[in-house]
C-alpha cells in the first residue's frame, strides 16, 4: 500500500500578487510564507505600510524607550489579527520563540526581540509587521491551482532593503521578469 506524499511546503518561499490576482486585499503583494504544514499556511505580507503606526508607536504602546532607534516602517502582514506583531528578521539574533524560516530569515512574535532591537542588540536586518495571511488546511494549494500567485524562490532578504512600495517590482525582478510585461489576465486554452 502506497503512504500519501506530505504535500510540498512552500515555508521560505514568496507568494507575488499576479495583475489578476482576484481578491483585492492582495493586489501588488509579496507575502513571505513562513509556515506551510498539512495544518494550513502563514505568511507576512512585505509591501504595504501599516498606516499611522511607525516602530516608535509600536514601541512607546509597550512602554519601551524609543531613544537611539530609527522610527521604521511598520507593515501591514495580513488580514489576520491585525493587533499581532511579527518581526522578520536576520538569523544572527533568535529566541526560544524564533522560528528559521529560510536561509537567514527568521520569524519572532515576542515582545524581546522588540527590546532588543530598542536596545540596540537586535538582528542585524529585521521588518516588523501587524497581522498575517492565513490559510487553512488545503486552501493555498487550492488557491495556487488556479490564476493569481506567482511562487517566487527569490531570497527574502534581497527586498529587506528596497522600500516596501517598491517589493512587488523588485521581487519579480530578482526572477528576472519584468512585471510591465505580465498580461492583467489570464485564461485557459
Amino acid at each position: 500500500m502506497m503512504q500519501p506524499t506530505a504535500p510540498l511546503s512552500l515555508a521560505g518561499q514568496l507568494l507575488l500578487a499576479m495583475p489578476d490576482m482576484p481578491d483585492p486585499r492582495f493586489a501588488r503583494s509579496v507575502v513571505l510564507v513562513c509556515v506551510h504544514d498539512e495544518g494550513g499556511a502563514l505568511g507576512i505580507a512585505l509591501d504595504e505600510p501599516m498606516a499611522g503606526v511607525g516602530l516608535h508607536t509600536l514601541l512607546s504602546s509597550f512602554d519601551i524607550a524609543v531613544d537611539g532607534v530609527a522610527d521604521e516602517t511598520v507593515l501591514a502582514g495580513g488580514p489576520v489579527e491585525p493587533r499581532r506583531g511579527f518581526v522578520l528578521h536576520s538569523r544572527d539574533w533568535m529566541a526560544r520563540d524564533s522560528h528559521a524560516v529560510a536561509g537567514d530569515v527568521a520569524l519572532t512574535g515576542s515582545l524581546e526581540i522588540l527590546q532588543a532591537i530598542a536596545q540596540g542588540r537586535g538582528p542585524e536586518a529585521y521588518l516588523v509587521a501587524l497581522g498575517y495571511a492565513g490559510w487553512e488546511s488545503g486552501q493555498l494549494e487550492r488557491e495556487l491551482a488556479s490564476p493569481g500567485w506567482y511562487v517566487s524562490q527569490a531570497d527574502p532578504r534581497r527586498l529587506f532593503a528596497m522600500p516596501p512600495e517598491q517589493r512587488w517590482a523588485g521581487a519579480f525582478a530578482l526572477e528576472g521578469i519584468d512585471p510591465a510585461m505580465l498580461a492583467s489576465s489570464s485564461g485557459h486554452a
